[in-house]
């Protein structure tokens, strides 16, 4: 063995000497100190509080919140307003001028409406608004019956000894859509009469009138006149709702008002609403009549306005009285369609009575 290994075994005899002698573990030394307390957290944000619902109305009309939603939601509002968006009374025509004039405002404003629906006396309106939801509809209190303002049988405006109704929602289109005066005979009665303005006539919205079958001057003639309520349309459940107010289809019924050829095809096939040419034949006699009317001086055509006036002046109380049944069966403007025979009868006993002497 040379010298270099004996040194490294000389070496390592003590360590396997001291292995081979390791007694039994002492007991366990004492605890060592506690560490330093770390830093507390940040304490995290408190959740938002939710808004609180809003409380119903107390008492037996009380209403849910969710009620609101049948209105007031994307679906059902924008339906509503596109298609009022279509109508006549969207447009708001005269207004600021008729609306807010008091023996007007009844039908040209909200406010004016909305005044005649609880009885008050009529006045004037310093701010007229359009006509909206609220002029027909009760909406509050109670959204969910969202009544119409006024339901119940119509006096009429030309004779308030005469009642209108027509059953159903649409004696609220009779409030308005009526004619103001009675013809020129019972007006002032005589032989003759004095039309005193170019603005002479029944009013511009005889509708009601001309369906029940009412209130134009019935002249002598060929042809007998219906009774009253006896138009084929209104004996058989065609009243303003069921054709203007039908499920909106092609831009007509619903809140457009807009008469619905659909409503129609349920009674008749036709393509338009010119069934059997009664349209065509009432333009017709509507032509022949105020033609007859120019020919007399009673009527002239006013470039200005692009419309056919009365002459201010004093007329035979016939001529008057047909001058009265052709502006205001213009005016209904269905041509025919809301009461055919009394339409027919009306214009046909007209034109005969201003026949030039043989």
């Amino acid at each position: 063995m040379n010298s270099k290994h004996l040194l490294w075994l000389l070496i390592l005899l003590p360590a396997i000497a001291l292995m081979g002698c390791e007694g039994d573990p002492g007991a366990a030394g004492l605890a060592g100190a506690d560490g330093t307390d770390g830093i507390d957290g940040t304490d995290g944000i408190d959740g938002l509080d939710g808004i609180d619902g809003v409380d119903g109305t107390d008492g037996a009309n009380g209403v849910s919140p969710s009620i609101c939603m049948d209105c007031h939601n994307d679906v059902a509002d924008l339906q509503v307003q596109l298609e009022y968006a279509m109508s006549g009374h969207k447009e708001g025509l005269y207004v600021g001028y008729a609306g807010g004039r008091g023996s007007c405002s009844r039908c040209h404003s909200k406010q004016g409406f909305q005044r005649f629906a609880v009885g008050a006396s009529a006045e004037d309106i310093v701010d007229p608004a359009a006509i909206d939801c609220a002029t027909c509809h009760i909406v509050h209190p109670d959204p969910a019956a969202f009544d119409l303002r006024i339901q119940g049988p119509v006096e009429m405006i030309y004779d308030p000894t005469y009642t209108l109704d027509f059953a159903d929602e649409s004696n609220l289109c009779a409030n308005c859509h009526q004619t103001r005066r009675p013809e020129p005979n019972i007006d002032v009665p005589g032989t003759t009469f004095e039309i005193t303005s170019t603005h002479y006539g029944p009013h511009h919205g005889p509708q009601a009138n001309v369906l029940e079958g009412v209130g134009f001057a019935e002249i002598a003639g060929s042809v007998a006149y219906p009774a009253p309520q006896g138009a084929l349309h209104l004996t058989a459940g065609a009243t303003c709702m069921t054709c203007h107010m039908a499920a909106y289809a092609d831009n007509s019924g619903g809140h457009t008002w807009a008469p619905s050829l659909t409503s129609c095809n349920s009674c008749h096939a036709t393509p338009d609403f010119d069934y059997r040419g009664r349209q065509t034949t009432t333009q017709m006699q509507l032509d022949t009549l105020r033609d007859r009317l120019v020919e007399l001086g009673v009527v002239e055509y006013v470039a200005e306005d692009d419309a056919y006036e009365p002459v201010v002046g004093t007329y035979p109380m016939v001529q008057a009285q047909a001058f009265f049944n052709w502006i205001g069966l213009e005016e209904d403007r269905s041509l025919g369609v809301h009461n055919p025979a009394y339409f027919d009868a009306l214009l046909t006993n007209s034109v005969e009575a201003l026949a030039p002497t043989p």
